[in-house]
């Protein structure tokens, strides 16, 4: 017992660089308590005391603002940063190392008495905001970006964005954060597609207007598109 609270506050330190000193991980942390007060919770589950592992959940949720089912399995080195608004429900199992932001949901979408919430593999991270509906499974290492909703299975080594959550990139290799702010944007990459497809076509009909003598009109727009293009190209080398 005393082993696996040492390494519940060592992951802390390693997965969030806030942390200063063991007594402000053991009393400041709501991820931390809401793991430590899931395991008994789990455990009466387990042994199909319901109701007292329903009122322990509860109670979690009160004292944390996050809420996990009792009957969620959660690996080693499990980590909610900040905490607020977690939400995983009752069939989800969760791999080793995985790290949580706030906000996150790992949610059901049967009304069926079976399987329907999902697997999460060992060292994946699920970005703040970030919902994983239904019996899916995300593969070992994958990342999935702030404000994401996943419907469909992740590979492993996978980075996912948007909604729905597509994958943006593959990596082949664990890692141990988000960087929220170097994630691939592909909204914004198909908008700079469509911007650069219609200057090609604008500078053909231009050539094509002064081998007949035509004059060009003023393209009215051209301020606004240098604008927007200015705008979704940052961070285009990302």
């Amino acid at each position: 017992m005393f082993r696996t609270v040492r390494e519940d506050i060592q992951t802390v330190f390693s997965k969030d660089p806030a942390a200063k000193s063991v007594i402000e991980v053991i009393f400041c942390y709501p991820g931390l308590h809401a793991l430590w007060l899931h395991r008994p919770a789990n455990f009466l589950w387990r042994r199909r005391l319901y109701f007292l592992a329903r009122l322990l959940a509860q109670l979690n949720r009160f004292l944390t603002n996050i809420e996990i089912h009792p009957g969620a399995r959660i690996g080693r080195r499990f980590f909610v940063d900040h905490g607020a608004g977690v939400v995983i429900g009752e069939t989800t199992e969760i791999g080793d190392d995985v790290l949580l932001y706030q906000g996150v949901v790992l949610g059901g979408t049967s009304l069926e008495k079976k399987k329907r919430h999902p697997t999460v593999g060992n060292n994946v991270v699920i970005g703040a905001g970030a919902v994983a509906l239904g019996a899916i499974t995300i593969g070992d290492g994958a990342r999935i970006g702030s404000g994401s909703v996943v419907v469909e299975s992740v590979p492993s080594g996978a980075t996912v964005v948007g909604i729905p959550g597509r994958v943006v990139e593959e990596q082949r290799r664990h890692i141990v954060d988000l960087e929220h702010g170097r994630l691939p944007d592909p909204v914004a990459e198909a908008i700079r597609l469509v911007l650069r497809e219609n200057d090609k076509l604008q500078d053909r009909l231009r050539r094509l207007e002064e081998l007949n003598g035509l004059i060009a009109p003023e393209d009215e727009l051209d301020e606004e598109k240098r604008h927007v293009m200015k705008e979704f190209s940052q961070g285009a080398g990302i």
